[in-house]
């Protein structure tokens, strides 16, 4: 069984398509792209497989289960983390508090308990610290723990946000354009590091990136979108090739080097 299907998905926006009849299945350890111009509907798929909205037709089935008209949060607990387009973190909070968000959702202690240091709240808030170091140690980020993440590089940021969404321990990772805004140098970084992310962790990874040099050379296969629809799919050599694909999105000339 595939670790995520999604089947038929269409979804609009008023009486605009922004998503025409999408398919994908994703096994367990794939890395996958999902490429194409801007406006093409990517953003809004991750957005349909996270919650954020619920698709107007399809269905789309994680581990078996349906995801459609499940809430953000029981989502992610079942094992779907995503980064975002943009960066979204606490700018003025530290990295390490940025980190320890993420575990909220699971904490079982009350109000009464938090404000009285029961020791339910301290045993949850000490295993949320330890869990939390114990990420950024991993992503070799624990000396910037007390530091106000606005501080930090764009890159580095970047890296919050992926240890971030680690610490829900999601089984699948959706990266929205985890390149973004980096240099040349930083982009060639950011590749070794989601090959190890994919290896240590033995996630499955599912990625949108305009970034050609790092989605033709990481990515086992993609799928492209234009205008919400499905216009290639295959390996990076088939969709670098194919016409469909040079004339909506690529370029006669595109560099992937």
């Amino acid at each position: 069984m595939a670790l995520l299907e999604i089947k038929n998905v269409s979804h609009y926006f008023g009486g605009l398509l922004a998503v025409d009849n999408f398919n994908l299945e994703l096994n367990e350890g794939e890395l996958i792209g999902l490429i194409g111009p801007n406006g093409a509907g990517k953003t809004t798929i991750f957005n349909l497989v996270t919650g954020a909205y619920h698709a107007s037709e399809g269905a789309i089935i994680f581990q078996g289960k349906e995801l459609v008209g499940k809430p953000p949060h029981t989502i992610n607990s079942l094992g779907i983390g995503r980064t975002f387009q943009t960066i979204r973190l606490w700018g003025m909070m530290s990295v390490l508090d940025n980190v320890k968000v993420a575990h909220h959702p699971r904490i079982t202690y009350t109000v009464a308990e938090t404000l009285l240091h029961l020791p339910r709240y301290r045993e949850q808030e000490k295993a949320i610290h330890e869990r939390s170091m114990e990420l950024l140690s991993l992503f070799k980020l624990e000396k910037y723990a007390e530091e106000p993440v606005k501080n930090l590089s764009y890159g580095q940021q970047r890296r919050v946000e992926i240890v971030r969404a680690m610490a829900s321990k999601p089984k699948l990772l959706l990266l929205d354009e985890p390149a973004a805004g980096m240099n040349p140098g930083e982009i060639g970084a950011l590749m070794d590091f989601i090959h190890w992310i994919r290896d240590e962790f033995k996630l499955t990874i599912w990625l949108i990136e305009h970034q050609m040099r790092l989605v033709m050379s990481i990515c086992e296969r993609l799928k492209v979108l234009d205008f919400g629809a499905t216009i290639a799919e295959g390996t990076p050599a088939e969709v670098r090739s194919n016409p469909k694909v040079i004339e909506a999105y690529l370029g006669e000339q595109t560099e992937v080097g």
